[in-house]
């Protein structure tokens, strides 16, 4: 591997590219979901790029605030930054040169209520949730989870220019998603988040605490995945889908108050992608199934309207 190929490794590790894979999956969904037939190609390209590169910006943000808990924790402290293949300076150039990048872009090729929607999730995350939230609450995950949840209301925004009560139904499920996906992380890893002195749930109130929440969330998003189909969003296909997948993740959580081992915990963990990937796609095959003779492109360029 050669030097300039060694660096680009290195700056494309502070993107978190799998985490940035499912936003920007997310997001495509909520574009394609915004209207019946098919959108405009090129807006789905563009403001996938566009929300790449605002979600790659945060990933970059949280590398640097995150410096000094990531040299801590075991698992983060192979990370640029912690072992010196970057430098400060280097990593906030990049960030910075990726959100400026992406709000040009959206704004001039899609619209600027997505660019705006973008720049708050960029903020909620990379600064609200990495710089207060993380370190003052158990809550963090729960609070700060609505900056991880926007991507479906960002790709709904850059086909159709407005915020959507549908989209908002997706914000809403991954907002139900997100904490029974990261204690079951927080509880595997929860000796490296002791040492780094970061207040996650089952350091403030143990395991078994944070294992009944788990599952208490859990229920919740069952209930919460079955308003597509409740408010005509969606048809079978997906309720059929989404019920597969709720009891799937209920097993894991049921099984997770007494587990057969304590890697059992990141079983879960990986349990909760592949449902919110799966649910998503059932949202998405649904959509299309429901209505076949739909599936034309949409005429018309991207053009900037104002929001």
């Amino acid at each position: 591997m050669t030097a300039l190929t060694q660096k680009a490794a290195q700056y494309f590790a502070l993107t978190k590219p799998k985490v940035v894979a499912l936003i920007v999956f997310t997001a495509i969904v909520g574009m394609l979901l915004a209207t019946p037939g098919m959108p405009d190609w090129r807006v789905v390209v563009i403001a996938s790029i566009g929300i790449w590169l605002a979600s790659s910006s945060a990933a970059a943000i949280n590398h640097l605030l995150d410096a000094r808990i990531d040299a801590i924790m075991a698992r983060t402290s192979n990370r640029p930054l912690p072992t010196g293949q970057l430098n400060s300076r280097q990593v906030l150039l990049f960030a910075v040169t990726l959100g400026v990048l992406s709000m040009v872009l959206l704004v001039w090729q899609i619209n600027v209520l997505t660019a705006v929607l973008t720049f708050f999730a960029l903020i909620g995350y990379a600064v609200i949730y990495t710089v207060y939230l993380k370190r003052a609450t158990p809550q963090n995950i729960v609070l700060g989870g609505a900056a991880g949840a926007a991507p479906p209301v960002l790709g709904w925004a850059a086909v159709d220019n407005a915020v959507h009560p549908y989209a908002l139904l997706m914000f809403l499920i991954i907002f139900i998603w997100t904490p029974p996906h990261f204690w079951a992380l927080a509880i595997f890893r929860r000796e490296d988040y002791a040492r780094a002195a970061i207040p996650m749930l089952p350091i403030t109130h143990g395991v078994e605490y944070t294992r009944a929440h788990v599952l208490y969330y859990t229920i919740l998003l069952f209930l919460v995945t079955l308003l597509p189909w409740l408010t005509g969003m969606s048809g079978y296909l997906y309720l059929g889908g989404a019920v597969v997948l709720g009891i799937g993740f209920l097993y894991y959580a049921i099984r997770l108050l007494n587990p057969p081992s304590e890697r059992f915990a990141m079983e879960t963990f990986s349990y909760s992608i592949l449902y919110l990937m799966a649910l998503f796609a059932f949202l998405l095959v649904d959509h299309y199934l429901a209505a076949p003779a739909l599936m034309q492109p949409t005429s018309g360029s991207i053009e900037f309207t104002p929001a």
